[in-house]
Parts: C-alpha cells; structure tokens; sequence
C-alpha cells in the first residue's frame, strides 16, 4: 500500500492506495478520502443486536451515517460480502466481510453517524 496526500480545493486529503496484480479489471474503491483536519470524536457507543460478540471486527472505512445493514445476526457471509452499508458525502460505502464466516452482532442502527474506526459489527 501507499500513502499519498493529495489538496483539492484546499482541502488535504490522506488517501491510501493498495497495490495489486493488474487484471485489467477495475478495481472498486473501498472509502472515500476523509479530510487530514476533520476532528476525530470518540466514536459513541451502540448497544449490539446480540450478546455475544465475534472475534472479527468489522470497522468503518470512513465517517459517515448508517444507510442499510444488509447482515443479519447468525447469517453466514463470504469475504466480501457486504454487512453493513453507510452514506457518505452522498455516497453508499458498503462495509465489507474480512474474512468468511457468521455474524455474531451488529452494534449500529440505521441512521446512526460512525467515525472512521467504529465498530459496525463483528463476527465468528
């Protein structure tokens, strides 16, 4: 991976940029680029779906709001699939599976803000 910061319209950007083989395919982009100067909140603390919390955490890429959660607690996913989808900027940023596996709790509701970091759900 490489770091680049970028300034558009005076804004600084810290983007990341992963290196893989080139398939001539397109890759999707994972997060916007979040602004070097937005302050960082201590994310606020959801009351999770389940009890039982998983190994796996599965953080958000960016700040934003909880659009759609698309997993439910017990479902089986793939890597990649996605679990919860969140709006920044106008755009839908979904919230992919690391790893397969079962959802063991969702900690976020639709509609609530996320800091970049928070933890969305996690899973087994």
């Amino acid at each position: 991976m490489k770091n680049y910061t970028i300034t558009v319209n005076g804004n600084v950007y810290d983007v990341v940029v992963e290196e893989g083989a080139s398939s001539g395919a397109v890759a999707p982009v994972k997060a916007p680029a979040v602004p070097k100067a937005a302050p960082k909140a201590p994310a606020a603390a959801a009351p999770a779906a389940s009890g039982a919390a998983g190994s796996v955490k599965i953080e958000a890429g960016a700040a934003g709001k909880v659009f759609k959660i698309e997993g439910k607690v017990g479902q089986a996913v793939k890597k990649g699939d996605a679990v919860v989808i969140l709006e920044a900027m106008k755009m839908e940023i979904p919230v992919v599976a690391p790893q397969d596996g079962t959802i063991a709790s969702i900690n976020v509701g639709v509609g609530d803000p996320v800091e970049a970091g928070a933890l969305l759900a996690t899973m087994n």
